[in-house]
């Protein structure tokens, strides 16, 4: 997996030599998600573990006379001023009085899947831009800059799988390894909103208690014990996601979920599989878990 610090690359045609940072944005899965409450600020309370995964983006930043940002890859909704990564430049810009710089986002992961591919985006910019301008901002600091961005966000700068409750910015370590797991995510041409997702959701105590399955339990005991609550309202209404859930299941994946809010579903395997054929017209990834 493509995470740790930036890469540095050094442009030795220019004038002035100047520095080219370089960086992978991962995505994640969601280990179970439970919805547990309404919060007063609008949001929801949820527990849920998130995972990385090495399917990543490419973002690329440099300092430059004026402000610049492009994309390219993926189809990314909405103006450039709303793209995470612009958002999180004038988060430092408007804090610590940076320079311009130029973003280029090569977009591989796709939007509306539930894989906080955006989230990544915008919190990996956080982190080149602390590395490429010095700024030495604390971790509990750049936490409180990547929640400003989104409720995810806090997850990107970790590098490690984390529990999040609250509104999944408050993050705790578990002890969980996916590690030589092959991992399959499908997304159907379906895009589900944050807003279409909770819409019908009744918030409640899980059941089961997340940590201590992901910690004290095997893999085949989490169909019964794992839940992410977006599913049961979901499935409804868009029937396809559930077929995926059960195809994936019918080819052998010891676990299946939907990710976040969906619409990706992933299956865990033991051994790898190669089943894009099974899922053409849709996106598909697949890799080992490291």
């Amino acid at each position: 997996m493509h995470t740790g610090p930036a890469y540095c690359i050094p442009i030795a045609s220019s004038p002035k030599p100047i520095a080219l940072m370089v960086a992978f944005p991962p995505c994640k899965i969601n280990l179970g998600l439970n919805i547990t409450g309404k919060r007063a600020d609008g949001y929801h309370d949820i527990i849920t573990c998130f995972y990385p995964v090495p399917w990543n983006d490419v973002l690329e930043i440099l300092p430059a006379k004026d402000f610049a940002f492009s994309l390219s890859g993926e189809p990314v909704p909405g103006t450039a001023a709303d793209n995470l990564c612009v958002r999180a430049y004038q988060v430092f810009k408007n804090e610590y009085d940076l320079r311009s710089v130029a973003i280029h986002l090569l977009k591989t992961i796709p939007m509306g899947a539930g894989l906080g591919g955006g989230s990544s985006d915008g919190a990996w910019t956080l982190r080149i831009l602390n590395q490429l301008f010095s700024l030495s901002i604390s971790a509990g600091q750049m936490n409180q800059h990547a929640a400003q961005l989104g409720s995810d966000c806090p997850f990107f700068l970790q590098d490690k799988p984390m529990i999040g409750t609250g509104r999944g910015d408050v993050l705790s370590p578990v002890s969980i390894s996916l590690k030589d797991k092959f991992l399959v995510i499908v997304k159907p041409e379906v895009h589900i909103s944050t807003a279409e997702a909770y819409a019908g959701i009744t918030p409640r105590t899980p059941a089961t208690d997340l940590r201590q399955v992901l910690e004290t339990r095997h893999i085949r005991d989490w169909k019964q014990l794992l839940k992410n609550d977006f599913q049961e309202g979901l499935f409804g209404k868009f029937p396809i996601i559930e077929a995926l859930y059960q195809k994936l299941y019918a080819f052998g994946a010891t676990y299946v979920s939907m990710s976040g809010s969906g619409s990706s579903v992933y299956g865990i395997f033991d051994q790898e599989v190669d089943l894009k054929k099974e899922f053409e017209g849709m996106v598909y990834w697949s890799a080992y878990l490291d």
